[in-house]
């Protein structure tokens, strides 16, 4: 639910937290067992614990979620995990969250923040892995910089997408006006190729492997920019949010989940080849294709704790800057409110 939070308080100061250091060891058990059985049989000591966890499935960046499941991660920590899919609107994600529909979600951090200010009782708790956003543009348009970005249309799938607030970000740290230079149009996620071919736009901001199919059958575009550019390169995007309340009554259930993930997320960057066949029922893209989109994620960077509470701080001063938080928030306060470190 929302309930409001005021983070103006001046002199509020970032407090420690201490992060446990916890073995992979049996996680390696298995990974070493991926191409064969031993990682898909891994049993929980006692009886598995349900948990609702949303995701967006079109999403070949949140693949730890099926890797979790097909290879047993997530009932070697005690999980019934039921899945709920949110289809990749920022609205629909928090529909789950706030009704109850589901216990914890994942998703990128730029879909968190405004409504972590604005009051949404749910913690950030973990993360699964940096890079999934793209920025490309038209060359028969003459948009072959962000600098020529000025005076054109950007396509996007969502105006409130994770994509457009975090290139809102890159566009005024490269000294454009995000609301003045530039227009942002809403094109179904199938018709954003369409829309620069018609000359409706001169740029698309959207995800993979969505944009990596675009870009399959749409001739002239060129890569301008990800989320994993510059200052952004070890950087995590998508992170695990649980339900206020889960976490004070279960905070254990909680960080089962995200053992489960982040041991999910390492088996993703060691077997990327076996990644794309267990995510390959959601996508109408080849294993081959999803491999390559594989490729271009970092799926070690899955921060939590004191380092996840440092990243959100980082992304909440980008949200001042372009005017989507309050001027008055203290951004180490917010970062402070709104993540747990559930495995100290």
């Amino acid at each position: 639910m929302f309930t409001g939070n005021n983070f103006s308080a001046p002199d509020a100061q970032a407090k420690g937290f201490s992060r446990r250091q916890w073995l992979r060891a049996a996680g390696a058990a298995g990974v070493v067992g991926a191409a064969g059985v031993a990682g898909r049989h891994a049993l929980a000591a006692g009886p598995l614990r349900d948990l609702k966890l949303a995701w967006n499935a079109n999403a070949v960046c949140l693949s730890a979620v099926p890797v979790a499941i097909d290879r047993g991660f997530f009932e070697k920590h005690g999980l019934k995990v039921e899945l709920v899919n949110f289809a990749g609107s920022t609205d629909q994600l928090l529909e789950t969250i706030a009704t109850g529909k589901a216990d914890a979600a994942v998703g990128m951090v730029h879909r968190w923040i405004k409504p972590l200010e604005s009051g949404l009782d749910v913690k950030l708790v973990g993360s699964s892995h940096g890079g999934c956003s793209r920025l490309v543009g038209y060359t028969p348009a003459g948009v072959t910089s962000i600098a020529k970005l000025k005076g054109k249309t950007i396509a996007v799938s969502d105006l409130n997408s994770p994509g457009k607030n975090f290139f809102s970000v890159l566009l005024t740290k490269a000294g454009l006006n995000p609301e003045k230079d530039v227009t942002w149009r809403q094109f179904p996620a199938d018709m954003l190729g369409l829309a620069v071919e018609k000359g409706e736009a001169q740029a698309i901001a959207d995800g993979d492997p969505n944009l990596f199919l675009i870009e399959r059958r749409t001739k002239g575009l060129v890569d301008l920019a990800s989320n994993l550019s510059g200052e952004y390169a070890a950087k995590t995007c998508c992170v695990i949010g649980a339900g206020g309340n889960l976490i004070r009554k279960d905070k254990p259930l909680v960080a089962s989940l995200v053992r489960a993930i982040n041991e999910a997320s390492e088996f993703i960057a060691d077997y990327p080849n076996e990644t794309a066949k267990i995510y390959s029922p959601y996508s109408k893209a080849s294993v081959e294709d999803l491999r390559a989109v594989l490729g271009t994620l970092t799926h070690r960077s899955h921060p939590s704790g004191l380092a996840l509470k440092k990243e959100v701080e980082f992304y909440a001063r980008d949200f001042k800057l372009v005017g989507v938080l309050k001027p008055s928030t203290d951004v180490v306060r917010f970062a402070e409110h709104v993540t747990v470190d559930v495995l100290a």
